[in-house]
């Protein structure tokens, strides 16, 4: 027998001398349905925890990062933004920066790194359950759910059709009931509500606020909304300046249209958001080889001059302001020009931006997730697996994206959310590692066990591990061969369909009283039905 065979052939003789697992596929294996059910239940496992360090991936060496971030430094401070807004500019101008011959407004290398020096260097977003709450930044990596997808797949039917508000919260709410997921970006529009600015601004931080106490973000289209969500969030908290003082959510904005400008009303809502001193994620999204260069190297460095020139206006308009470094550069597939989330090239280009924002020593949100995919299959599986893991192991604070998108971010499916909760949690694992000291050496345990019965799996340390060195999947199967046949060889997106249908149909959490809940309908239009909002309607039975 060659050492081949022993490792990867079943059944050989070296391991014949493993006592025989009793066959749990007739009734037996009580222990294992125990822990199943305690993973349905929403608790979390021992194994893993939010906020694992992360940063041992470095794709960039650290001459690169130092050419990455001169050639970054260098456009804000030659070419620097186009088509700003006179508001922009004013700030702008009066805290150092200047116009070019262009035109162009151009930040000084001296100017940024002063801004750097005394920028936000941790985002703590408070969980209305204080145990939700996570500290952004340093080497701790949160996995977030985000995406702003127009269409969703419907659970029922399989199909894809335009999202709306009923989907966005129970996106929320299934956010709420899945371990691994620390934090609720908003994952799809609300197409019912897009005609309002105001009333879609309202509808989808209500929803948010009732479906789960973890922290969470919308996405803000118009200056004038602002304003209206702090009032949501403060009335929920108990009074004016509350949510400032505890802020449980993050205004979402992408204020940089690539390459190189300020759009108008994206920009117009971070400047409103700063002033007020509410926390802001916010990204900048060019696609090499359209919107920025085809070369890996050039569209990261112009990804992150946009990155900073979003963190400087911030911090211009209020010193330290809570706001990430988002340097999301996505990659177009060069065949066609259309934007592919899963590939390589993303994967790597979304580590590095992780690691850009350790060398700046700024919180960083990365994009990691989004598979081009249409369906929850092998291609999602592997596009996923590689981008989400490359970034968490780089160290990425927040990883966005990281549940339920599908199709190029176009669709978000809660079937594929469900999966990728799995996905994440072995993904934490890998960031745990492996602890070594005397005790996990096992010197001893190994002594006792060939003096004694020749295994391990009786052994006192063994059962004492089961839990808290192991994480094992809520829907992954890992059953034998055998046991899978005799239940009817069951398929992976069966089960998940069928565990949807469970959540959706039993998880509508009460996160508002009922009296707050009240003043907010009173006081703003709200649109979702309080019928639909417990248990027992036509949406979700349970036979579903």
């Amino acid at each position: 027998m060659n050492e081949r065979s022993f490792i990867l052939g079943p059944g050989v003789a070296a391991m014949s001398t493993v006592p025989k697992v009793p066959n749990r596929g007739r009734g037996q294996g009580h222990g294992r349905e125990a822990l199943l059910a305690a993973r349905r239940s929403g608790g979390r496992s021992a194994a893993v925890r939010p906020g694992l360090p992360g940063g041992l991936y470095r794709p960039l060496s650290e001459q690169d990062v130092q050419q990455i971030s001169d050639t970054a430094f260098r456009i804000l401070a030659q070419l620097g933004f186009g088509a700003f807004t006179d508001e922009v500019r004013d700030y702008a101008l009066a805290g150092g920066a200047h116009l070019n011959g262009d035109g162009r407004l151009c930040f000084p290398r001296s100017l940024v790194e002063d801004l750097l020096a005394g920028a936000c260097r941790e985002i703590v977003y408070h969980g209305r359950d204080e145990a939700r709450t996570i500290r952004s930044g340093g080497n701790r990596v949160y996995f977030a759910t985000s995406g702003e997808a127009v269409r969703v797949v419907d659970p029922i039917t399989g199909r894809y059709r335009p999202s709306q508000l009923i989907d966005l919260y129970d996106f929320f709410r299934m956010g709420d009931h899945l371990d691994h997921i620390d934090f609720c970006g908003q994952t799809v529009v609300a197409n019912d509500l897009c005609e309002d600015a105001r009333l879609h601004s309202l509808n989808i931080a209500y929803a948010g606020a009732a479906a789960t106490t973890k922290p969470f973000s919308i996405s803000l289209a118009e200056a004038s909304t602002v304003g209206d969500i702090q009032a949501l969030f403060d009335e929920i908290l108990g009074g004016e300046g509350r949510f400032r003082e505890r802020p449980f959510a993050a205004i979402g904005v992408c204020p940089v249209v690539s390459p190189l400008r300020f759009g108008p009303d994206t920009s117009a809502v971070l400047c409103e958001a700063a002033r007020r001193g509410l926390p802001i994620s916010a990204c900048t999204a060019p696609q090499s080889g359209a919107t920025a260069p085809a070369a890996l190297a050039g569209a990261l460095a112009q990804c992150t001059a946009e990155a900073l020139g979003i963190v400087v206006l911030a911090n211009l308009i209020n010193p330290g302001h809570p706001i990430d470094f988002g340097a999301w550069t996505f990659v177009a597939d060069l065949r066609t020009g259309a934007f592919t989330g899963g590939s390589g090239e993303e994967a790597v280009l979304q580590a590095a931006a992780a690691q850009l924002a350790r060398h700046f020593g700024l919180p960083g949100v990365v994009a990691a997730g989004m598979t081009d995919a249409k369906r929850p299959d092998y291609q999602a599986g592997y596009e996923k697996g590689l981008t989400i893991a490359l970034s968490a192991l780089a160290g990425g604070n927040m990883i966005c994206e990281s549940a339920g998108m599908m199709g190029s971010l176009m669709g978000c499916s809660l079937e594929s959310m469900l999966l990728d909760n799995d996905l994440i949690g072995a993904v934490q694992r890998t960031l745990r590692g492996i602890e070594v000291n005397e005790e996990t050496l096992s010197f001893d345990v190994i002594a006792a066990t060939v003096r004694g019965p020749a295994h391990f799996l009786g052994a006192p340390q063994t059962l004492a591990l089961m839990q808290s060195e192991y994480l094992y999947p809520a829907l992954g199967d890992r059953t034998s061969l055998s046991e899978w046949e005799f239940r009817g060889s069951p398929q992976l997106m069966e089960r998940a369909r069928e565990r949807v249908a469970e959540i959706m149909a039993s998880h509508y959490p009460q996160h508002l009283d009922p009296a707050i809940d009240a003043r907010l309908r009173s006081r703003f239009d709200i649109r979702l039905p309080a019928a639909l909002m417990r248990a027992g309607n036509d949406r979700w039975p349970k036979s579903a």
